[in-house]
């Protein structure tokens, strides 16, 4: 049971401390930022993930701006994430994950396209 809670840092709604996610915007990481390859908290600004190396800065597959991997485009403001196609689990991840960071099955859904 949580008795503090913390502002999201998408709108700043305060939840409880050990939300898993936001239930005023949705967001799946209302205290921070998460590598999506290692899920190893980040910094939006670093170039590269200290655990595993992975770029955090990416080409949205919509607009083709320059954004942080982060669950929406800076620039355009569409949703990164896609859900895993595993029915037994269903977790959101990162669109360039070529397999889900919760159930390892090959991640089959592909987006993009202006």
């Amino acid at each position: 049971m949580a008795f503090y809670k913390q502002p999201c840092i998408h709108c700043g709604t305060f939840i409880d401390s050990d939300a898993r996610f936001c239930v005023s915007c949705g967001s799946f990481s209302p205290f921070g930022y998460l590598c999506p390859e290692c899920s190893r908290p980040v910094n939006k600004g670093e170039p590269i993930c200290s655990g595993c190396g992975r770029q955090l800065y990416t080409l949205c597959p919509f607009c083709g701006g320059r954004t942080f991997v982060q669950e929406k485009c800076e620039r355009c403001g569409r949703g990164l994430m896609v859900k895993c196609t595993n029915k037994r689990c269903g977790a959101f991840q990162f669109f360039e994950n070529t397999k889900c960071s919760a159930c390892g099955k090959k991640i089959k859904v592909k987006m993009g396209g202006k």
